[in-house]
């Protein structure tokens, strides 16, 4: 069974920074897709942020885009999720998870695609 644990959550005020991690056991990030979704309360689950296993290649939400990067450290089997300049609507529970993958290209953007989730870290950026 893949255990997927994210960490990293905190408050910080509006125009801050946060970074996200992501460990998955027994799903290396050479064989597995990762993405980042969220969740605020009241609202659907939705995507942030993709990576490709392998070839790293990344997909962003616009709503994120140009302010968050998603990146992969191999050797920690860790993916990141480096949060800048924060805004007041990215307060939310953010999730990771996590996919064996057979193309090193795909990055995947739906929930469906998922079979491995994370319990979430949370969010909350002050105005």
């Amino acid at each position: 069974q893949v255990q997927v644990v994210e960490s990293g959550g905190g408050l910080v005020q509006a125009g801050g920074s946060l970074r996200l991690s992501c460990a998955a056991s027994r799903c290396t990030f050479s064989t597995c897709a990762v993405g980042w979704f969220r969740q605020a309360p009241g609202k659907e689950r939705e995507f942030v942020a993709a990576i490709s296993r392998s070839l790293a290649n990344t997909y962003y939400a616009n709503s994120v885009k140009g302010r968050f990067t998603i990146s992969r450290d191999n050797a920690a089997n860790t993916v990141y999720l480096q949060m800048n300049s924060l805004k007041p609507e990215d307060t939310a529970a953010y999730y990771c998870a996590a996919k064996v993958a057979s193309s090193s290209i795909n990055y995947y953007t739906r929930i469906s695609d998922y079979a491995y989730w994370g319990q979430g870290t949370q969010v909350t950026v002050s105005s």
